[in-house]
């Protein structure tokens, strides 16, 4: 099979278009043909060898955890999937070696859910880290009917799946965090768009009125954003964060390391069907131009979400 592979990390074009072998299919484990892959921030974080602490790592080592694809055999032990069905996947493991840029995956049963029927594959790829991401940080700090939410880096590809499904879950009013060239995008969201930096807290109060505070909190910005966060809220600790776990916790918040989960994935895809949850797609690249596609990532301005198209 063809796929993007590295045996060093570094910048771009340390990912190289490879030829290499077909994936062993395990008696749990669903044979993929990819259709699309979505590309990650933790993808080029990986790539530049950042999670080498975290996770053992092992070369050739094939980025990517996202996916969207059709089954094309199945483990003897596999019951939910069977080939010619479309699928979606967040394909992490417990080691980084046998990621989704590639023409073939072999993924465990419990990181897959069926597609949604009405959106494309690249589309489909965007949706199960993020998506995933924004639902298990809702969950986490309790967010429910009425609940006011501040959602930043709200136009990013975790950001806009956030304030949709945040609205999905009764939350009464949503404020994401921006630059002014995106806040018209996250209108069209339903979200109340505020700008970023120095600032932010008297900028939020203006906007809620009254006490000025807010409900609940998910943050994928970090720094100084996630350091103003609990004085943004009635209660400190409902906030939760993908970064710096440390900071996070001392305030007494929460830190989320997003997870496989098909029931949650089935979830999301049903809100999708449904036309309650939009997945951006701002551009797609050919799967042997993903070193491009990364340079575009790590620049920090993508408005959702990026994806590898494989034909």
């Amino acid at each position: 099979m063809k796929a993007i592979a590295l045996t060093e990390f570094g910048e771009p074009d340390v990912l190289s278009y490879q030829e290499l072998d077909d994936p062993l299919v395990g008696p749990d484990r669903v044979l993929v043909e990819t259709r699309a892959a979505g590309v990650n921030p933790v993808d080029w974080k990986i790539r530049r060898g950042y999670l080498r602490g975290l996770f053992p790592h092992h070369t050739p080592l094939i980025s990517g955890w996202d996916l969207a694809g059709v089954v094309r055999a199945v483990g003897p032990a596999v019951t939910e999937y069977k080939p010619g069905d479309e699928v979606v996947g967040y394909v992490r493991e417990d080691h980084v070696q046998y990621g989704t840029y590639a023409e073939l995956v072999a993924a465990p049963e419990r990181t897959l859910a069926h597609k949604p029927r009405s959106v494309d594959f690249a589309q489909a790829a965007g949706l199960p880290l993020a998506g995933l991401t924004a639902l298990q940080m809702l969950r986490a700090v309790d967010t429910g009917s009425g609940d006011s939410v501040l959602v930043h880096a709200a136009a990013g590809g975790v950001g806009h799946l956030a304030v949709q499904i945040a609205f999905a879950l009764g939350a009464s009013r949503v404020i994401g965090t921006a630059s002014e060239r995106n806040h018209e995008f996250l209108r069209q969201l339903g979200a109340e768009p505020v700008t970023y930096g120095a600032g932010l807290p008297e900028r939020v109060a203006e906007l809620v009125g009254g006490d000025g505070k807010l409900d609940t909190a998910v943050d994928m910005a970090g720094g100084t954003a996630l350091r103003e966060t609990p004085g943004i809220l009635r209660d400190s600790t409902r906030h939760a964060s993908v970064e710096d776990p440390e900071t996070v916790l001392q305030q007494g918040g929460h830190y989320v390391f997003v997870r496989p989960d098909t029931a949650d994935l089935t979830w999301l895809g049903q809100l999708i069907d449904r036309g309650e949850l939009r997945v951006e797609v701002q551009r797609t690249f050919p799967l042997r131009e993903a070193a491009q596609a990364h340079e575009l990532l790590e620049q920090g301005h993508v408005r959702g979400k990026l994806a590898l198209t494989v034909e």
